[in-house]
């Protein structure tokens, strides 16, 4: 049966309930005989539920209700999620994390934690520049750096902080800040802090970008370009010569945010760079996180001397929050190590990456533009019909998450399959065969 007339409905609710909130112009209301003068603020401004965010979400949980789809969102994993994930006291086939090389839950990762917290303590108690400073956050950052082959690197405790405080300190209102349009919401947030204009480019073309600088590269004094190393909703990448050759003629800075790519891409799994063979220097800001290949949290800056030093004194989200806890930094520290003596893992992974990819497509699933490199889409049309199925496939024993509008635009709601070198073919088959069941058993909407 078609949905199409809820999503309408739930759509037209939206777009009304905007339209009244902008038409509502006094914020407030009389003052009804206050003996103080003072104009009385409307009720509904000092309530949680009648913000514009929580009825919006209200909006988006009856509708879901009335289609009879299952909350997706917040499966609590009852231990370690690698390849496979205990969910709801069952054991499940796991596609819902980003533990591509498989240290975390690794016994060696395991102890190195705690190792550092038998040592350390459980917080360093501090912002690293007063009291926080441990032998191990340096240990980390120079490996870092030494991975990436360039001067320093700074690690920030959070890695969404580590794009808002970077670019929010390094830009300001004088300059402008290109990006991918499918750039992380990081990356956005730290444009809007630093104040300087922002502008969008289509997705991976180096045209689109080429033409905005032409146009408006004279305006500004600083100019930044900030695309990813492989992008998680689509599992491709951008031609990085390409790139580079850009922002060296417009005389601007690049930065690559490699969340996804660091330990995916390259032989070694050293990310975008290696996967082109290009030095370190061709980009200016080096960018990632800890929390996927490296099996800890937090973000990281690798960069000239210059660029860390200023980070590290200076960015307010590195400055002014606790330093990472030792036990964060350790497991990342030993996942360096691992990497470079297990050089398997990446292999592997590249292996049931693509083999992943060439089974999908041979069923003749959309997978979008996805290169095989550990994300792979499912497109499916519809955010209904990504739920459902999302669903459906968790109660056959596998766990993999929709994304639904407005994350991405409603004909290409999808399901997101994250691969780890854990998996085997034998899951992907399994998998890939229970998805045809129940998308023929699942009309499009």
């Amino acid at each position: 049966m078609s949905q199409e007339g809820p999503r309408h409905d739930l759509k037209r609710q939206l777009i009304d309930g905007a339209r009244k909130r902008k038409r509502s112009r006094p914020i407030n209301e009389p003052s009804g005989g206050s003996t103080t003068g003072q104009a009385r603020v409307s009720e509904r401004l000092m309530r949680f539920d009648m913000h514009p965010g929580y009825q919006q979400l209200t909006l988006m949980r009856d509708a879901a209700k009335r289609l009879g789809l299952v909350d997706p969102f917040f499966r609590c994993h009852q231990g370690n999620a690698g390849a496979t994930s205990r969910i709801d006291d069952r054991d499940v086939i796991n596609f819902a994390s980003y533990n591509y090389l498989g240290f975390s839950g690794d016994p060696r990762v395991n102890q190195a934690a705690i190792d550092a917290v038998q040592h350390y303590g459980s917080s360093v108690s501090a912002s690293r520049i007063v009291s926080g400073e441990r032998p191990i956050h340096g240990e980390l950052e120079r490996a870092m750096a030494a991975t990436y082959q360039v001067d320093d690197a700074v690690v920030f405790v959070s890695g969404h902080a580590t794009n808002v405080s970077t670019l929010g300190y390094l830009l300001g209102p004088g300059d402008l800040i290109l990006h991918d349009e499918y750039i992380h919401n990081s990356a956005l947030v730290g444009a809007q802090l630093s104040g300087a204009r922002r502008m969008g480019f289509a997705h991976n073309d180096a045209d689109a970008l080429d033409d905005l600088l032409h146009r408006h590269r004279a305006q500004f004094e600083r100019v930044v370009i900030v695309i990813e190393g492989l992008y998680s909703m689509d599992g491709d990448l951008p031609d990085l010569p390409r790139f580079v050759e850009i922002k060296q003629r417009h005389q601007a800075w690049l930065m690559i945010d490699e969340a996804h790519s660091f330990g995916v891409l390259g032989e070694h799994g050293l990310g975008l760079r290696e996967h082109f063979n290009m030095p370190s220097e061709a980009v200016d800001i080096w960018m990632g996180t800890m929390s996927k290949t490296l099996a800890g949290c937090g973000g990281y800056i690798a960069g000239c001397q210059a660029l860390v030093d200023t980070l590290r004194h200076l960015a307010p989200g590195f400055l002014y929050s606790v330093g990472m806890p030792a036990q964060v930094a350790a497991p990342s520290l030993k996942a360096l190590d691992l990497m470079r003596e297990e050089p398997q893992r990446v292999q592997h992974l590249r292996d049931i990456s693509r083999y992943f990819l060439e089974r999908a497509r041979a069923l003749g699933l959309d997978t979008g533009d996805s290169i095989g490199a550990a994300v792979v889409p499912v497109i499916v049309g519809s955010s209904a019909r990504a739920a459902g199925l999302s669903h459906a496939l968790f109660e056959r024993g596998i766990n993999v998450q929709p994304i639904l509008h407005p994350a991405v635009p409603e004909k290409s709601a999808r399901l997101r399959f994250f691969l780890s070198c854990e998996h085997t073919r034998e899951q992907v088959d399994a998998t890939l065969g229970a998805l045809q069941q129940a998308m023929d058993s699942r009309p499009h909407a």
